[in-house]
């Protein structure tokens, strides 16, 4: 079981006998089955999104008792508050009759009650009735005649603690911290978000990919022109903007796949970090600010940011899982960001840098499935989680990935040797270094791969090592100043 930590603020505690009834979302586990299971769902089918409004319509109630028919939870990777689970145990230990009482489908609170097992009595929402809306008034109905302790966090159980006869507050919001600051009942407060989880749910650091917008420019000679310069930074920033949406509604449709992984189930919505519902409004922003950056270019840079949304959705939805079509799609989405710098810049886009860029970013994709491959225990049948690869698959990937390093070096090589440079470049011999540069930085991933010393996302470590930096620096200096014409 993986736990979130808290830490307990007021360590009064008061030995009562009478039962404690214990809220789930935001309580027991730092996340919203609501939330999750929906995502779940349309993760499995996306037609799925017409039936929601329809079962909403028949009430809150119907609608999470059909989805939880329809996807499992599992409780063994949820994100538990780890202080209050043990407080808990505690009190179950010491003979107190523990309750879980949730607005959430019966069938998920069934299941986390069973596999932590220590509530004596489940009650949760069903079809016909949604127990969120109608908590306070059947707790009361349940409990007539006596007390009973309640453990939740949010505006919504501030009636509950009302009519409580005890309370514990568990990672409050702000309505029931007030009501905590108020009338001291026992806290447990989540830990502290601080700007480094928000950075890494932005996935600023993938933000350098998007710097081959500026390629076109640059390789075109244009790059000292401030307009030109002004246009390709707007294109950056819509660009990483509209990425870093993508990449939270990914972490959404991940959840429970990224909960079984030793790194990224760290991540801010996996660990129960930031709520989801925080997430959806980060994308939505993300994604509007975006299309105002757009807007001020001219309409084919919108169609292609238009274009690697319902790529970058389809990845996340369906084609990541699929073999060899993930990479191949990856790839794509590489060579996009070039086409977009083309089109933000009114530059012609040139097939030897597209053809170059598919074959070098391939031979990254197949690193990035090489290494999943490597640091992941499976039967020899089975496939990785959420992706199309088995075991034996592995020396296939890594031949795939080294014979496209070699085929960008060819490219680059008929490219130097090309009447396009001699028209570009007084000195055309001086870009034949770049062809080794190429080889050097894609075959050394692949032995570092090989040696089990790769980051999984080569492209994260050719930005970070500094090798890899010096190498391109040198390839820099002998495309910008070497070649160019003065």
């Amino acid at each position: 079981m993986r736990l979130q930590g808290c830490v307990v603020v007021d360590a009064r505690s008061d030995d009562k006998a009478v039962d404690l009834v214990v809220d789930l979302d935001g309580t027991l586990i730092a996340t919203d089955l609501l939330w999750e299971s929906t995502f779940q769902l349309l993760k499995k089918n996306l037609l799925y999104i017409f039936l929601l409004p329809v079962w909403a319509l028949k009430g809150r109630g119907c609608l999470k008792h059909q989805i939880s028919l329809r996807v499992a939870v599992d409780p063994a990777t949820l994100p538990y508050r780890a202080e209050f689970v043990a407080y808990l145990r505690e009190e179950h230990a010491k003979g107190r009759r523990l309750v879980l009482a949730t607005g959430a489908a019966h069938r998920f609170a069934q299941s986390i009650a069973d596999y932590l097992g220590f509530f004596d009595a489940v009650y949760a929402t069903d079809e016909s009735r949604n127990l969120t809306s109608q908590k306070t008034k059947f707790l009361l109905e349940t409990f007539a005649g006596t007390k009973f302790a309640y453990a939740g966090n949010s505006k919504a159980d501030v009636p509950v603690f009302d009519a409580a006869s005890e309370v514990v507050v568990v990672a409050p919001d702000r309505a029931a911290a007030k009501w905590q600051r108020v009338n001291s009942a026992r806290l447990f407060e989540a830990p502290k978000t601080d700007l480094k989880t928000f950075v890494k749910m932005l996935r600023v650091h993938q933000w350098m990919k998007n710097t081959l917008i500026f390629v076109p420019a640059i390789l075109d000679h244009d790059i000292m022109r401030w307009q030109i310069v002004i246009e390709a930074v707007i294109a950056f920033f819509a660009f990483s903007f509209a990425a870093s949406a993508i990449y939270i509604v990914n972490d959404l449709f991940d959840l429970p796949l990224d909960r079984q992984h030793a790194r990224k189930r760290n991540r801010a919505f996996a660990s129960g970090a930031l709520p989801i519902s925080f997430g959806l409004k980060m994308a939505v922003l993300l994604l509007a600010l975006a299309g105002l950056l757009a807007a001020q270019l001219n309409w084919i840079f919108g169609a292609v940011l238009l274009v690697y949304l319902i790529s970058t959705t389809a990845y996340s939805l369906s084609l990541k899982r699929m073999l060899l079509i993930d990479v191949l799609t990856l790839a794509g989405l590489y060579t996009l960001r070039i086409l977009a710098g083309s089109a933000a810049n009114e530059i012609e886009g040139s097939f030897w840098l597209l053809a170059f860029s598919s074959f070098f970013f391939l031979s990254l994709a197949l690193v990035k499935r090489y290494v999943e491959l490597q640091n992941t225990a499976l039967v020899e049948k089975n496939r990785i989680a959420g992706r199309g690869y088995r075991q034996a698959d592995r020396e296939v990937v890594a031949q795939c990935g080294v014979s496209s390093a070699f085929a960008a070096a060819l490219v680059l090589a008929l490219y130097v040797n090309s009447d396009a440079v001699v028209s570009l470049y007084s000195y055309p011999w001086m870009i034949w270094p770049l062809c080794p540069i190429v080889l050097y930085l894609n075959i050394r991933i692949w032995i570092l791969a090989h040696r089990g010393e790769m980051h999984d996302d080569p492209v994260v470590f050719i930005i970070s090592d500094w090798r890899s930096q010096i190498v391109i620096a040198i390839g820099a200096v002998l495309l910008l100043y070497g070649g160019m014409r003065s």
